[in-house]
Order: structure tokens, then C-alpha cells, then sequence
């Protein structure tokens, strides 16, 4: 095909790209000529003509200094997921420079670089194409301005390894020695302006170890935890056990007098369970002070409703709404409960997953400084949302947006965690108290016990065959949890609705419920204090393993190989109607295709398992990214797991970025989501989290890692996508799947621990 259906409509890419020119982001730079963005870029560049400028910055992006030094803003969040690296070198790229003589540095937050969020998958895919045109219309101007001193038409120049070349004269012309007169040049619109050949890239698609790599190794200071300003101050904060309590009274005069420590307080917070939350506040002359007080704090809680939250009662709730209808209808298509009564074969099943914390490796931190004169913020914080951070300080303070300024620090993990702020806002309260620099740091347990949840969930399915063994029913009841929320009406009224957490309401979209011609996928939200916010691949880490492992009991009652069965499920259009995820059409030929590579790869069908040993197979589609695994295990007798091989094939566009950092995704995706399968499951009683830290909330070790990791990439005709997230959720099907084919359980019941896996 030369269309590219599954990419978001052309329309929607020129809005975004208007979008942020209009708020001033030279981001879009050479693709809108005479343009304020061009001008504004232009006048950067030959605004110091006269005054012999030391560097060319053709845009906010790019700088090269006389001594040709090349140095690079990276504007996203660098959460571990390597575009700090991956995405100037797409600039460099275009710019012909080699990468030894790059230096990258971080952006804070500042409109000028466009969006800066880091979650979902779409650092690479809403800036791959405008860094193409960053470093290509830098490198034209370079070109031009060694055309210019030599007097010879731009055409015959060529720039190569940081120098302009003329092959005519054999001249060359370094970056640096073309600075002075590059930067007096106007910046050339879209039309002359030629990105390079994919066929000529010598840099992308190579393997190019992280920037900061020899930082981290050496344990250079480069995360929030390491920030140290003058005069700084170090607090904790401390929340009620019960999820939505509040202090009512605590023995601050107590706290006051123990050695360091300077403050110590309440805040009263807000009713937002996603913002500034009520605590106790300690601040000390050292982390180490402060967490001493802490061990003495004695505070009278105010519970609140959340006190009656339990998992036995949730579950309860949730076998009570399964034998009614659901409360909202997500698909219904044909007539699911005559399909059931004559196929051939039926199955029932109840899938159970927990709510689980990110437990990222470096806990929750922000240092604040808040000017005494003006109110003005400034903050250092390791953050996958800075604009949201800025903005709600800003209304949860009061404070012009403008005031408050964010330096983004590298973050030791996020997987979702830092798009919420309320860490955030939490320094600010106590900076603003104290009137002096301070960094708060959260305890794990304050990490594992106040995060902003994966909400657990309840899935209640039917399905059925014919005597062919093909699909002909399926049903789903998704009990699922949901926080109330106040929202104004429409007549300027506020009422209350219940919203679902993030990641937990049932698209009519996901697979296979637009695939079976008698389908019906229901909801019904269960109301809670417990706050939610997005966890790697929101939605789909759980929705894959429902799907799959239910499709995998249902090729096996109809006796059909499972990669056969899917195959027939797809079916074989090209693309499937209907809105998709994040408004891409799913595109069924892409992901027949990667099914089939991981078929081929993994070499489906031709080793023959012995008892206890087998493999399974599970594939999805999500953030663009299509991914099909194949897991090959063994369970011993006695029920252990050993994860032997793990073959993935993703499909995430026309070119691989950084093949180091791809592969790394690929093999951390398989490993977290292995991870995430066997262990973690946070148990909730009489409102409070029950697990504290990683001695009864664990992860997996080394040990325990899969023998090998496959990664083979499928380079398409299409927009190149994000690998953060997609190849995560097929991990825990595949799998699930290849222990059932090993010992005849099936697992139904997340983490993994709770099953018993033993075989005679």
C-alpha cells in the first residue's frame, strides 16, 4: 500500500504543527515559510551579525560554536526510555555531523521547544519529523554560507562529517569556520529546504550507547534526588494511611525540638486526589533529621469514607455486578446470548488483577524555591509532565503560570507515574511555609502507599465456537473502579460523575470486540477513594492478558492451533473501521504480518515440548506500535517457572531510531512485564495499603529473567512510533498461554504467585 491509513489524518498533523507555532515553538521551524516561527528563528540567527557571534543557532535546538562543537537540547523527559539520545540523533543525522562531536544537553521547561511531555509512547512520533527538519534546514544554511565565500553555486556543495565540501575545487569548509557567516543568513523556508535519503543514513539505525550513560555508571548527580541548591532545607511529608484522610492534630511541638529539625506543620490540601493532598510536613536541616522526626510524628487521622475500602469487599462487589447488566454498554453488536446457545462449544471465565504501584527505582522528589517578594517558583523535578506540573502549581497556588519555572531533571524510572504533579505541589506548600529552598524526598513507603495507582479490575467472559472452531460469540463484563469527580454542566451547575481511573474503562475497539460478529463488552465502574493514574500502557498490560489468555481457552476448545485461530480472527482486511486507539484505525495486514514473522521467528510448531515445557502466543496493538511474542517456558513438577525464550516482533514504522535503545526497550518491556506478572499485588484493608516496601512487595531479580530475549523489528512504509510501551502487554499472555500448554493450568488470577503451577 502507499497509503498510510493507520497514521493520524494529514489534516490533524497540520493542526498540531499550527498548533505549535502558534504558541511560539520553533519546534515547527521550515515547515510554515514567512511564518513568524522563521522570522522569529531568522532574526536569532543574524541578530548578531555585527557583533562577531561565537555561535550559529539557526533555532532553539541547535548550537555550533567556531571550534565546531555541536551542541544539541533535548527537550523531552529522559525517563529511561532513551530519548535523550534517540532524538538529537535524528537531528544530527540531518545536520551531517558525526556523533563523537555532539553534545547533548536537557531543555527545561520553556514553550519555545513545543510540547515536553514524556508518556505514552509519543516523544519519537510527535517529533520525528519536525527534528528531520530542524537539522536539515540547519544544515542548508551551512551549505549556503560555504557556497557563499567560496562563489560557487550551493548545488555543487555537499555537507559530510561536520564540513561543507566542494568536490569541483576540492575545497572544505568546517562547521565551525562557517559559523559567522551561516548565522547572517535568512532561514530558508520548507521549499528549499531537502531532508535526506533514508537510504543514506549512517547514523540512524546504528547502535549508539545513552548520553549519560558514563554519568550514571560513576554515579554523577543527574536525578531529582541529587539536587543540591545553598541554604537548602530537607522535609518529608506525611498522609493519612487511609487513602482520602486528612490530619486532623499531630505532636508538632514535639517534632520542633528534636535536633534539626526547623518546621514542622500541616497542610490542609485539597479534596483532589490527584493534587495537593492534606498531610504533616517536617522539615530539617538534613534527610536524615527528617526522617528521624518522622519515626516520632503522632497524628490524630481524620479516615474519611475511604476507610471501608477493602479488595474482599471490592471482590464481592464485583461477583454481585457480574449477574446484572452492566451499567454502560461499550460495543454490542448482533445477538450474543443466541450465538452462545448454538455454538458448538462455550466457555466462562473470571480474570482478577490487583491494583499495583509503579515502584519506580528513585521515589517521588521535587526540590522548590518560592521568592519572598514576588511569590515566583522555581523547581527542580523529575518529570514525565512538566507543563502539567507548571500548571498546577500554578492553580493550586494561585500564581501566574508565568512564574513558576521547572527544571526537569533525569528521572529514575516513571512508567506513567510522574505524569502526575502531586509531588509536585507538595514541595511547594512546605517552600512557600518555610521561605527557603527545600527538597522533599518520599520514603518507598510513601511511594508504594500514596501512588496514583494501576487500578485492579474484574473481567467476567463468555465465548463460543461452531463446529468449524471459529468464533461466533464473544462477551465481556468489565467490573472496573472509578473516583467521583465534581464537573459543571452544561446550565452552569456543578454535579458529580463517576470517571473511571486511568487505564480502566473498556474500549468497543479493543480486539476482538470489532473482529466477532456477536459481541458484547459492558462496565460497570465501582466508586472509590483510591487515586489512579496511568501505568506502561495504560489499559493494555491488563487488557492483553484478559484477551489473549481467553482467546487461547477458546482455540483450545475448539481444537485449533492458537496462531491459527487468531489468524482466522483478524481475518483478511487490511484495516478494521472504527475509531482505534488514539484515533488510528487498527491496521489488520500490519499485525497478520507480525504474527506471522513471530511464527516463523520462534519457529512455531516444529519442536516437539516434552510434559512440563511449552510455548504460547499473544499479540497487541497499542501507541501505534504493532507486537506479536512467542514465550517458550518450563515448569518443573513442583510449580517453578522458568521463562526459557522470548521471541518478539514489532512493527513500529519505517526506521529504528537508535537500534541500541530499541533493543533495550524490547528486552526491558519483556522483563517488566514478566516482572509485573509473577509478583506485585498491593492488598487493601480498612482503607490502607497493606504492603510497605519491597520486602513484601517484590520484583523480580536477576535470576528469575528470561534465559533469551529475541527482538526483531519489521521496518514498514509508515510513521515511526514510540517502543516504550507496546511490546509490554503480550508479554503476560504469551506467557500464561505457554503454561497452560506446559502443565494444562490456566492462570486467571494476577500476580502469578497465586496460582499454583505444580503438575504430576
Amino acid at each position: 500500500m502507499n497509503a498510510r491509513p493507520d497514521d493520524l489524518p494529514s489534516s490533524a498533523r497540520r493542526g498540531f504543527l499550527r498548533q505549535s507555532a502558534a504558541g511560539g515553538a520553533l519546534l515547527t521551524l521550515g515547515l510554515y515559510g514567512g511564518g513568524g516561527i522563521a522570522a522569529l528563528a531568522q532574526g536569532q540567527a543574524a541578530g548578531a551579525a555585527g557583533n562577531a557571534p561565537v555561535e550559529f543557532s539557526p533555532n532553539v535546538f541547535i548550537r555550533i560554536a567556531q571550534d565546531g562543537a555541536v551542541t544539541l537540547v533535548s527537550k523531552q523527559p529522559e525517563i529511561g526510555q532513551g530519548i535523550k539520545t534517540s532524538l538529537p540523533m535524528v537531528i544530527a543525522e540531518e545536520l551531517e555531523v558525526d556523533w563523537q562531536d555532539v553534545r547533548v544537553v536537557q531543555g527545561d521547561l520553556n514553550p519555545a521547544y513545543g510540547s515536553q511531555g514524556a508518556g505514552g509512547s509519543t516523544s519519537t512520533p510527535t517529533n520525528y519529523e519536525n527534528f528531520h527538519r530542524l537539522g536539515a534546514t540547519a544544515r542548508t544554511m551551512l551549505v549556503q554560507a560555504a557556497a557563499q565565500t567560496w562563489g560557487v553555486p550551493a548545488g555543487e556543495c555537499r555537507a559530510e562529517h561536520g564540513a561543507v565540501l566542494h568536490a569541483a575545487s576540492k575545497r572544505r569548509l568546517g562547521y565551525g569556520e562557517l559559523v559567522k557567516t551561516a548565522s547572517t543568513l535568512p532561514v530558508p523556508d520548507a521549499k528549499g529546504v531537502q531532508l535526506k535519503d533514508p537510504a543514506t543514513y549512517r547514523l540512524l539505525g546504528t547502535r549508539v550507547g545513552g548520553v549519560d550513560n558514563d554519568k550514571v555508571v560513576a554515579g554523577k548527580p543527574l536525578f531529582g534526588i541529587d539536587v543540591q541548591l545553598p541554604g537548602m532545607l530537607y522535609a518529608v511529608y506525611v498522609k493519612c494511611p487511609v487513602l482520602g484522610g486528612r490530619p486532623v492534630s499531630a505532636n508538632l511541638a514535639a517534632i520542633k525540638a528534636m535536633p534539626g529539625v526547623k518546621d514542622a506543620f500541616i497542610v490542609e490540601g485539597t479534596e483532589n486526589l490527584n493534587g495537593l493532598r492534606p498531610g504533616v510536613a517536617i522539615v530539617a536541616n538534613s534527610t536524615w533529621n527528617a526522617i528521624r522526626a518522622r519515626k516520632k510524628l503522632v497524628v490524630q487521622w481524620d479516615e474519611g469514607e475511604g476507610a471501608q475500602h477493602g479488595w474482599s469487599g471490592f471482590l464481592a462487589q464485583a461477583q454481585a455486578a457480574s449477574k446484572q447488566p452492566g451499567t454502560a454498554t461499550m460495543r454490542k453488536d448482533g445477538d450474543v446470548e443466541t450465538a452462545l446457545l448454538g455454538a458448538a462449544r462455550t466457555v466462562e471465565a473470571s480474570y482478577v488483577y490487583p491494583f499495583i504501584s509503579h515502584a519506580s527505582m528513585e521515589p517521588q522528589n521535587c526540590t522548590a524555591l518560592v521568592d519572598p517578594k514576588d511569590g515566583s517558583v522555581e523547581l527542580w523535578a523529575p518529570t514525565q509532565n512538566p507543563g502539567a506540573g507548571q500548571a498546577l502549581v500554578a492553580s493550586t497556588f494561585n500564581i501566574p503560570k508565568e512564574k513558576v519555572s521547572l527544571h526537569i531533571t533525569r528521572s529514575g524510572g516513571g512508567f506513567g507515574r510522574r505524569l502526575s504533579s502531586d509531588f509536585i505541589v507538595d514541595a511547594v506548600a512546605i517552600a512557600q511555609k518555610v521561605k527557603a529552598p527545600v527538597k522533599l524526598t518520599w520514603m518507598r513507603e510513601d511511594d508504594l502507599q500514596h501512588d496514583h495507582f494501576r487500578a485492579g479490575g474484574f473481567h467476567f467472559l463468555r465465548g463460543g465456537v461452531d463446529e468449524q472452531g471459529k468464533l461466533v460469540a464473544w462477551h465481556n463484563h468489565f467490573v472496573t473502579f472509578a473516583n467521583r469527580v465534581e464537573q459543571k454542566e452544561s446550565d452552569g451547575t456543578t454535579g458529580s460523575v463517576l470517571r473511571p481511573g486511568s487505564g480502566a474503562s473498556l474500549s468497543g475497539d479493543e480486539f476482538p470486540g470489532r473482529w466477532a460478529a456477536n459481541c458484547l463488552l459492558e462496565q460497570t465502574p465501582l466508586e472509590c477513594r483510591i487515586p489512579m493514574g496511568p501505568w506502561r500502557a495504560p489499559g493494555s498490560n491488563v487488557f492483553a492478558w484478559v484477551f489473549h489468555s481467553f482467546i487461547d481457552e477458546l482455540a483450545h476448545a475448539a481444537g485449533r492451533d492458537p496462531i491459527e485461530f487468531r489468524l482466522e480472527i483478524l481475518g483478511d482486511r487490511d484495516m478494521v473501521a472504527g475509531t482505534g486507539e488514539r484515533g488510528v484505525p487498527y491496521n489488520v495486514a500490519r499485525m497478520r504480518n507480525v504474527l506471522k514473522a513471530v511464527a516463523e521467528k520462534s519457529g512455531w510448531g516444529k519442536r516437539k515440548f516434552a510434559r512440563g515445557e511449552g510455548a504460547g502466543v499473544a499479540f497487541h496493538f497499542s501507541h501505534r506500535g504493532y507486537v506479536a511474542e512467542v514465550a517458550e517456558v518450563t515448569v518443573s513438577k513442583d510449580g517453578q517457572l522458568r521463562v526459557d525464550r522470548v521471541v518478539v516482533v514489532t512493527d513500529i514504522g519505517a526506521q529504528i531510531v537508535n537500534l541500541s535503545g530499541a533493543e533495550n526497550q524490547v528486552q526491558g518491556s519483556v522483563i517488566d512485564g514478566l516482572s509485573t506478572l509473577m509478583y506485585p499485588a498491593l492488598n487493601i484493608e480498612k482503607g490502607r495499603i497493606v504492603q510497605s516496601n519491597f520486602h513484601d512487595y517484590p520484583l523480580l531479580r536477576m535470576p528469575d529473567t528470561p534465559t533469551k530475549i529475541e527482538a526483531h523489528f519489521l521496518k514498514t512504509d509508515y510513521p515511526v512510533t514510540g517502543l516504550g510501551e507496546p511490546v509490554f502487554p503480550p508479554l503476560a499472555p504469551a506467557v500464561c498461554n505457554a503454561i497452560f500448554a506446559a502443565t494444562g493450568k490456566r492462570v486467571r488470577e494476577l500476580p502469578l504467585s497465586k496460582t499454583d503451577l505444580s503438575w504430576s
